[in-house]
């Protein structure tokens, strides 16, 4: 298999650099297997040294992974200050007003400027909107580090809610001559889907010394202390949240099997044995999972597990002896399964007895993630004196769209 190695300037060198460890860790991986492997067929077992081995070079492969995803998303993160050039002359003023408010408390200057927008809401009990190109980078980073949100769709909305129509059976649709009736589409059902935006919130401290250095550039401070914060709050709300003062994630809809499946319901696919994948032919389950979802959702789908489970599936082999797990083509990209992505989310259950630990679908499609237009920060000088505190809030809701987008597998019998 041939990689592409990226080379040049010191950032790009030490991805290539990384990038070569984490390929070198995976052929490791693959001879010891095989190994492995080998030893099952003729002995029926496999050598304790053997095995010890495999679990040593498969923990090596997950740290090698890890410093990859590190440096791709150190690479993927601009700086704020790419974008001062492009910044309108309000934006300019903007910012000028918060670094005041920031460092010293002053207010006057944005609420000059939330009085121009006729904005309400804002203020000492609110707090008061970060300048646009910091809400841009925030949300940016969000997506690089928030492995739901990277493959979900996102809609901003400058409401509390969203509330959308959906066709559960789809419109009417038929051929018809050119003088013919048309049907009326009387069996055409449609549900009303809402989606609450939800507040987050992280509350970085400083000091005043920091506020006061002019070379710091306050709007890049704040977006980098709270990008991961609220990465890691929404990545687990997308996936487990239960709707209460947060997001639905996808696994916390009632579940059903493919036949039995409803609309408002999630689908699964069972693997047969109890918290495991079946002893004989394990890759089976997971062809059976993706052939689960029909043919216009599964173009564009992706595998969602934890790295504990994509540790076990990167063992699995077909017919012809080659690896259903493929490692990144190139630094930035995921891994494949079946020629699928695999998207790593470790807030996915590890397998166990009837867990849901493996999703596959078309998140595109299946599930949004609304986020309401402005992030605002309140200052607090008072409560953890000396320092200074950042009360940084935004809201975000997250919910199924499309419950016939996304497919799970059970571990479990039925």
């Amino acid at each position: 298999m041939t990689h592409e190695i990226i080379t040049g300037a010191p950032e790009t060198k030490v991805a290539g650099a990384a990038f070569e460890e984490f390929n070198r860790a995976f052929e490791a991986f693959r001879e010891a297997n095989d190994e492995r492997l080998s030893q099952i067929e003729t002995r029926l077992t496999a050598d304790v040294v053997t095995e010890e081995k495999l679990a040593r070079i498969d923990r090596a492969l997950d740290e090698a992974k890890k410093r990859l995803d590190r440096v791709a998303l150190d690479a993927a993160r601009p700086k704020l200050a790419v974008e001062t050039k492009a910044k309108a002359p309000l934006e300019i003023e903007h910012a000028g007003a918060f670094r005041a408010y920031a460092q010293s408390g002053e207010t006057s200057g944005l609420k000059a400027l939330e009085g121009k927008a006729l904005s309400a809401g804002s203020g000492p009990d609110g707090g008061y909107l970060v300048p646009a190109p910091a809400e841009r980078e925030l949300l940016r980073r969000m997506a690089a580090i928030s492995p739901i949100r990277a493959i979900a769709s996102v809609r901003e909305i400058s409401a509390n809610q969203l509330k959308k129509a959906f066709s559960i059976s789809g419109p009417a649709s038929g051929w018809v001559a050119e003088t013919g009736v048309r049907s009326q589409g009387a069996t055409q059902q449609l549900a009303e889907l809402t989606f609450p935006a939800m507040e987050l919130y992280a509350m970085p401290a400083a000091t005043q010394t920091l506020l006061d250095d002019a070379v710091v550039d306050i709007e890049q401070w704040i977006a980098e202390e709270v990008d991961a914060v609220f990465a890691e709050q929404e990545g687990a709300a997308f996936v487990n949240g239960d709707g209460v003062n947060k997001p639905t994630g996808f696994l916390a809809y009632t579940k059903s099997t493919v036949a039995a499946w409803s609309w408002g319901k999630t689908a699964y696919v069972p693997t047969g044995a109890a918290g495991a994948f079946p002893a004989s032919n394990p890759s089976d389950t997971l062809v059976d999972l993706v052939y689960a979802l029909k043919a216009g959702y599964r173009q564009n789908g992706a595998f969602v597990m934890n790295r504990k489970t994509q540790s076990l599936i990167r063992k699995f082999k077909d017919s012809t002896g080659a690896y259903l797990w493929q490692p990144p083509a190139a630094v930035g990209q995921p891994a494949t399964l079946m020629n699928f992505p695999v998207v790593e989310a470790e807030d996915m259950p590890d397998i166990g007895a009837d867990s849901y630990s493996v999703a596959f679908g078309d998140f595109r499609r299946g599930y949004l993630v609304v986020d309401r237009t402005g992030v605002r920060v309140l200052r607090d000088p008072y409560s953890a004196k000396p320092y200074v505190l950042f009360y940084t809030t935004k809201r975000v809701g997250g919910g199924i769209q499309d419950f016939d987008a996304i497919k799970l597998l059970k571990f479990g019998t039925t």
